[in-house]
């Protein structure tokens, strides 16, 4: 994955999503041959010159600077997660010889994650690792989102699993949101490391099999998993709208701990009270679950 290129094109999409009125720029009244804002008018309230704009956008400017960054983002009316985005992309870090990418499988869960994880016997939760991998969920996870054991390691990828598996799309309501929550948290997990084959053979697969992934991923959506709501609707208990929260490590931020809790006293928290003493009758934990526990439904965060 070449940063310059995908700087480029993260400039345009963004470039592309402004109009005049939204930058206090004037507007003529004239057509515009694209959306958006043109490129003299981005470097105009950048403070940058036309030319080097558009070497940026061409990919032909490596290395521009922090400051030139930050006015481009405040040009571009981008958000926290952008910036730190447009950051990378502009300024990627070199490879080191000294700390060597792990080879796929090798990740292990972090024991304070994995305490967690023990812990939260009346609460789905999991973690979640580099390139969205699950790496170890409890049984209520189980009973939620479905049998991960019933897949092979390598398949155990959330935007795998939401885009390639047909039944991700009955279990959530909020089906095209939720996709492309993942779509643009992947897209952040490419600029933090890009220079991950595992990765960009992900992306590859799913743009292959994909239309929706091949379409969100050109839109170059930019978001961090953090926190937020989820609409499900459960083949056992019907529907439940459930609060998700992201835990991770400052020091470790490839992995995360994921929970799904429901407000108290609602119909979502007594749905999901059920389906957890219909399918976890003897609270267990597991990094690889018994078979047996958890319908035979999608699997997904």
């Amino acid at each position: 994955m070449s940063t310059t290129i995908d700087l480029g094109a993260f400039l345009r999409t963004r470039r592309s999503r402004l109009r005049p009125q939204d930058v206090a720029l004037p507007d003529f009244g004239g057509r515009r041959r694209v959306a958006g804002l043109r490129r003299e008018e981005i470097a105009q309230l950048a403070g940058v010159s036309v030319d080097y704009y558009i070497r940026m956008e061409q990919g032909r400017a490596p290395n521009p600077s922090s400051a030139v960054l930050d006015a481009l983002a405040r040009a571009l009316r981008l958000d926290e997660d952008e910036t730190r985005h447009l950051h990378r992309l502009g300024q990627p870090r070199p490879a080191t010889r000294h700390t060597p990418r792990p080879r796929p499988g090798q990740q292990q869960v972090r024991p304070m994650l994995r305490r967690l994880l023990d812990e939260l016997r009346d609460v789905p939760a999991m973690v979640m690792g580099r390139r969205m991998d699950v790496l170890a969920w409890n049984t209520a996870a189980s009973a939620l989102l479905g049998d991960y054991a019933a897949l092979e390691p390598a398949e155990r990828n959330i935007p795998r699993i939401t885009f390639l598996d047909p039944a991700s799309r009955d279990l959530f309501a909020d089906w095209s949101t939720c996709a492309r929550e993942n779509v643009a948290y992947l897209r952040l997990e490419a600029g933090r490391h890009p220079d991950d084959p595992e990765l960009a053979g992900l992306i590859g697969e799913l743009s292959v099999k994909s239309a929706d992934f091949r379409r969100w991923w050109a839109e170059h959506p930019v978001q961090d998993k953090t926190s937020g709501t989820k609409r499900f609707h459960h083949p056992l208990v019907g529907d439940l709208t459930l609060t998700y929260d992201t835990l991770r490590a400052a020091d470790d931020p490839d992995q995360a701990l994921i929970t799904y809790t429901a407000e108290p006293h609602t119909p979502s928290h007594d749905a999901l009270r059920m389906l957890l003493t219909w399918t976890t009758p003897t609270p267990t934990t597991a990094t690889t679950p018994p078979s047996t526990v958890g319908p035979q439904h999608s699997h997904h965060t």
